[in-house]
Order: C-alpha cells, then structure tokens, then sequence
C-alpha cells in the first residue's frame, strides 16, 4: 500500500493453556499468547491500528523503536474499551530487535504479564550480504515467567517468591532443529527476573543487542540478559548427531532452570555464515551535557523513584535540545544486602539508542559493545551512556524496566526541544 505495510492487531480476551486441559485467561494481541510476530523492513513504513477489544483502557509502546511521540505509547495517552488508534512506526533505523508491548500507567507489569507483548522485527537491508541464517532458521525466542495457582491460571502479585519461566508462551517447549546454524533472536519479557543461558557449554556466538548487529560476533558459552534486554545468537549445530537433545537452561545466581530444549532431528545443508565483520557503529559526536539520574527507593520506602521524585506525567523532568549528544551517569543507589538479595533496576531509554561506555569507570559487560536501549544497574554501580536525541521533537521516557519499579514511581519524562 504505496510503501507502507498496514497491519490491524486487536486487543483480547483470550485462553491458553499453560497446563494441558486447563485453560487460563490471559489479555493477547490477536487472541495468541504471545502477540504475532511482524517483520519490517528498515526504511519502509509501518502503520498498526490497535483495536481495543478489553474491558479496560491499554496503550502499546514499541520498545526499541524511533517514532513520533504521538506513537510511543505514552502512558496515558490510552486507547478506551472499543476505541482504535493507529500508530505510525517510519522503521527509519538500522535492523535490529524490538518488541511491542503494553504501557499503561501503574498496570504495565500486570498487562505484559498477562500476555500483552510480541515481536517486532526489524530485517536491515545490510543483513543478507551477511548470508546470515534466515527464513526458517531465523527464530524468535521469548522468555517469560509466571506464578501459576492450582488451576494453572498465572497469579500476578508482586512478590518475592520464585516464578516459573515459560518460553514463547509453552513451559519447556522443545524446537526441532536441522543440524545447521540459527539465528535466535532471544527477549527476556519476565517481569524482574535476570536470565543467564547455558546450552550445556555449546558455544553461542552473539551477533546483536538492542540496536541491532555488534561490530563483530562475540563467541560466548554463558550469556545473561536482564528484563527488557534483547540478545542475537547463532548457534551451530552442524556437530551434534541427529537424535541429539541439548537443553537451553537458566543458570543465573546457581539455580538451573531449563527454558528449552533444542532437538537434533536430520542433516541439512548450510549456505549460511557468520562473518568477521557484521555492522559499523556510527560515529560518537561529542557530548555537550553531562547528566545524573539517581535510580533508587522514594523518601517514603513504598515507591521507587528517579532522582528522588516519583513519576508526574504532568511534569518534564529533562529538556534536551534536538541534535544533540549528551552522557547520562545512571546510578542505581538502592542497597546490595536485603532480604530479598539486591536491588537490581534496569535503564531504559525511548526514542534512542544509546552507547555503554563504562561501568563505575571500568569495562562494559561483554555483548555491551554495541547499541543499547536497556542496561542493567546493580545497587551502588554508576554507569554512563551517551546518546544522541534526533529525529523528532516531543516528549519520551526513561525508566526501569523491571516493570514493577516503573509501575510505582521509577519513570521520569524527557522532552526534545
């Protein structure tokens, strides 16, 4: 349609079953736990309308993604019960991997939860001189997690207690694979929980992060990824025999839980690589700002707050002029020693990618080399990001991702000026 892909994804009531034979109410995209998968093109348009088939108002926010304001899912700019909107995604960046999802004002946590999230996957034009692995052997893997009740319904209830992953809406799904390469495009979509993959020590070689391809791959047998956070991997499994199982666990903090289980089901041909160059960063400009946001609890203990002032979406917390470069220090000042083990917040940033350039004046995290919209803050760490603020004019956010901090005050606004 004159150079624009239109899509129409409606909001639902629907049931799936986590737990053979006993279905549980979830909130989809499209009546599917979890959201259809759509593919884009970079450079060419995107038009969505959401309509709202709930029984409460929703906002949908395209993580990762560079678009107008009136577009970002901002959190009160709500679509009511029966009402649709459209929104307008130009796909004027590089490819990478982005996931839309649910934005509202104090309930995001329950209503991403509760299913709604999906892919959005942005396909670069540099990427098939790359003859990356593509079409049946490029795979999206969302990671997810849940408290289930003794009917198998999900229990949403803040809390500390353990949660149960699930992985593209299936509890320890098993994948048939070709024993030939993958490319795995891996989201964690959990509420707070930081994942560690271990596929039995077979080597994962990371192509991309948040923004799209590293400079170069980055072979790994370990790979953690916080709420929010996207990781690329290509896997080969060219060696393993046919009859092979090898399972994708979560090893984080030395509990293993298993995410999914790869099967080795026939030989196949391999055209596909992974090249030693894989995508230029652009250049740096100099920063003009240099910025502080404190990431840490409210005055009161009861909320979370960004430079000790919980979220007003009435307020404009930072003017940016457009064009330019600025370094954010992003210090998480919450304690390491609780109860409940440490405070962890992830930044998130909207309209922008930004670079890592240090953590408490030291390395990046490996993978962290490349363009980031989520990074991950431990209790007393301080680190800096630089970004540049174009393209458009109006007002975004910043917040944790870990979705329960922002749905209690960890969100602070930014206008582009």
């Amino acid at each position: 349609m004159g150079g624009t892909d239109v899509y129409e994804l409606p909001l639902r009531h629907a049931e799936t079953e986590f737990f053979p034979g006993r279905p549980a109410p979830v909130l989809t995209f499209g009546g599917e736990f979890i959201g259809p998968t759509i593919r884009a093109k970079a450079g060419r348009r995107v038009k969505v309308r959401y309509v709202n088939r709930l029984d409460r108002a929703a906002t949908v926010h395209l993580h990762g993604g560079h678009v107008p304001p009136d577009s970002d899912g901002f959190p009160m700019d709500l679509i009511e019960p029966g009402r649709s909107r459209v929104f307008d995604y130009p796909n004027r960046q590089q490819g990478a991997t982005l996931w839309y999802h649910d934005h509202t004002c104090s309930r995001e946590a329950e209503h991403v939860y509760r299913g709604l999230a999906g892919f959005y996957l942005i396909e670069g034009e540099d990427e098939a001189a790359l003859r990356l692995p593509r079409g049946a052997y490029d795979v999206p893997i969302m990671i997810r997690d849940a408290r289930f009740d003794e009917n198998g319904g999900m229990i949403f209830e803040p809390s500390p207690l353990p949660t149960t992953l699930h992985t593209n809406g299936r509890l320890q799904p098993y994948f048939p694979v070709d024993a030939r390469k993958y490319r795995f495009r891996v989201l964690n979509a959990t509420l707070h929980r930081i994942v560690e993959l271990d596929l039995g020590g077979l080597e994962m070689v990371q192509i991309a992060s948040d923004g799209g391809l590293l400079p170069e791959p980055l072979p790994r047998k370990k790979i953690m990824i916080v709420p929010g956070e996207r990781v690329e991997i290509v896997v080969d499994f060219s060696a393993q025999a046919v009859g092979s199982k090898l399972v994708l666990n979560d090893v984080y903090d030395g509990v293993s839980e298993p995410v999914m289980r790869f099967d080795v089901v026939r030989q196949a041909r391999d055209s596909s690589r992974v090249p030693g160059r894989l995508r230029e960063l652009p250049e740096m400009p100099a920063a003009t700002v240099v910025r502080d946001v404190k990431l840490s609890f409210s005055a009161s203990g009861e909320e979370f707050a960004i430079n000790d002032r919980t979220f007003d979406p009435d307020r404009v917390d930072t003017r940016i002029v457009e064009g330019t470069t600025e370094i954010w220090r992003v210090t998480n000042t919450d304690p390491a020693d609780t109860p409940f083990g440490p405070v962890q917040h992830t930044f998130h940033m909207h309209l922008v990618p930004f670079r890592v350039l240090d953590r408490n004046g030291g390395p990046v995290l490996p993978g962290e080399n490349g363009l980031k919209d989520t990074v991950l803050v431990r209790p007393g760490e301080t680190v800096r990001v630089q970004a540049t603020f174009s393209g458009y004019k109006g007002r975004y956010l910043y917040h944790c991702h870990l979705q329960e901090h922002s749905d209690i005050g960890m969100m602070a606004q930014m206008e582009i000026v």
